[in-house]
């Protein structure tokens, strides 16, 4: 099935799968080795770039508008400032992308991973500044270089059951459309003065009704992209972006609602949460690269302590850990690069290009990056190759000159597609079998504790602790790797840090 001769001659219409390559980038790629052409790594190349373009706009909206510990929004300023980012955040994917398909030569594309930067905003750098919370991402993909050099990352991987790796995407994906619908004032939390137990309620007034145009545009949004995702729409999510935009921008032309907040205050909690939907004075400036460099490698140790950095380090790894393997496997496998024994070519290439890639996502102070399951828009439209990941990197590149948009785009037409991307990080629910209760317990905890205690850490740790526990009690503890029961223990003294402060007078 691998073998390249039975690949090109069985084909018989096509003279070009005969012939032996006759190009540079031909041989380079492999691509008709692969069962490709050039036109179609190109249109895949493009199919990949317009799947997960929204990074450039959602990933400023998640990290640029969460202040650090200091008061900081990311940047130094007293304000966010999207456009900022979201050309960084396009300069490290297209950099990256490119890198994995020169190198890698797989269409694999790389950006900000969702979920990790949510981590980063909510998790992190609300503990101190942004330049300490980026240093800690930048250890975490120094140390996971690490681990591929030294051929620990597979050992590792291993050591996780398959149950709580996935309970962690489901997790994260539970947290990231809470974000969303928070984000979007569909779900408001509910006033301390209010007199009620219920931490959250629907819309603003309490009543279990909605109210408010912003609103409006998250509700039309929300079943726009649904209804392009569900049809299979090529650039779905990117599309109900663009398109509730539009319709943000004349719903504030027409009722010239203003900002939800002037000056700190709420004004009028039915106006728009962050950006007014305005067009800008210029659509194309040349983008600010000064994000980069923006980051203090042990600040972090300095501010929390050792063991709270290194677990937040430990997290922001493992989250990065088995996002990128089964993203590699899932992708490889549609596009038939996965061999019938489970391995990749050129595996130690693809992994080193993503961890390097997590390294320099903290460099340029816009969150860890990694390798994008919508990579396999363009394997349907035919990329098998890394050809398609230059066009895709090239593109990203182009659109670090178009990072004032990005100051358009309110949270409520932003927001629809972190609770669209929240449901696709769900669908692997299935691969759980909740009839063992060994594993379906913690994993269930894991993906529960992450949106309950708005917190991607605490859900990570009790999966961990109730699976060796389980195990434990029920005289399984031979199952259990050393790596596993380490893991577990750093998270039990995590979780028994403010106790054991107390008790040793710290």
């Amino acid at each position: 099935m691998g073998c390249h001769s039975s690949r090109v001659t069985s084909t018989d219409s096509a003279n070009t799968a005969k012939s032996a390559p006759t190009g540079f980038l031909d041989r380079y790629f492999s691509i008709t080795a692969r069962g490709s052409t050039i036109g179609q790594e190109i249109r895949g190349g493009l199919a990949t770039f317009f799947t997960m373009a929204y990074i450039v706009v959602l990933n400023p909206l998640i990290i640029g508008t969460v202040a650090d510990a200091t008061g900081e929004y990311l940047g130094d300023g007293s304000s966010p400032n999207l456009p900022l980012i979201a050309a960084a955040t396009s300069f490290v994917a297209g950099i990256f992308t490119i890198a994995m398909g020169v190198f890698g030569r797989v269409p694999f594309a790389i950006a900000t991973g969702l979920g990790l930067n949510a981590f980063l905003a909510f998790g992190v750098a609300s503990q101190m500044s942004w330049e300490d919370a980026m240093g800690l991402v930048v250890l975490e993909g120094i140390i996971i270089t690490i681990l591929v050099l030294t051929g620990f990352r597979a050992a590792v991987f291993r050591a996780i059951p398959p149950e709580l790796k996935t309970a962690i995407s489901v997790g994260i994906g539970l947290f990231i459309a809470l974000i969303g619908f928070v984000d979007a004032g569909f779900v408001r939390r509910v006033p301390d003065a209010a007199g009620t137990t219920v931490p959250v309620q629907l819309g603003s007034l309490g009543t279990g009704s909605l109210t408010g145009w912003p609103t409006l545009v998250f509700v039309i949004g929300l079943l726009g992209t649904a209804f392009l995702v569900a049809r299979k729409v090529k650039g779905a999510i990117l599309i109900g972006i663009l398109g509730s935009t539009v319709l943000a921008i004349i719903v504030e032309a027409i009722a010239k609602l203003g900002p939800q907040v002037v000056d700190g205050k709420t004004v009028n909690p039915d106006a728009w949460s962050l950006n007014v939907p305005t067009l800008p004075s210029s659509l194309i400036e040349l983008p600010d690269l000064s994000l980069l460099g923006q980051f203090s490698l042990f600040g972090g140790f300095a501010k929390v302590g050792g063991l709270a950095a290194v677990m937040l380090v430990f997290t922001l790894m493992l989250a990065d850990f088995f996002d990128t393997m089964g993203t590699i496997v899932g992708v490889g496998r549609q596009a038939g690069l996965v061999k019938p024994d489970g391995s990749l070519e050129r595996t130690r290439e693809i992994l080193l290009v993503d961890s390097l890639a997590a390294a320099a996502g903290g460099a340029a102070s816009v969150s860890s990056n990694t390798t994008y399951v919508e990579s396999a828009a363009g394997v349907g439209e035919g990329a098998r190759t890394g050809l398609a990941s230059v066009v895709t990197g090239v593109l990203f590149l182009l659109s670090m000159f178009l990072a004032p948009l990005t100051e358009v785009v309110p949270f409520e037409a932003a927001t629809p597609a972190l609770v669209i991307v929240g449901f696709l990080m769900m669908t692997q629910v299935k691969e759980i079998d909740f009839s063992n209760f060994e594993v379906a317990i913690p994993a269930f905890l894991t993906i529960v504790l992450m949106p309950f205690t708005y917190s991607i850490t605490v859900g990570i740790g009790a999966g961990f602790i109730s699976y060796v526990f389980i195990k434990a009690v029920r005289g399984k503890a031979r199952e259990i790797s050393f790596l596993l029961w380490l893991v577990a223990g750093l998270f039990v003294i995590y979780f028994a840090m403010e106790p054991i402060r107390s008790l040793l007078g710290v």
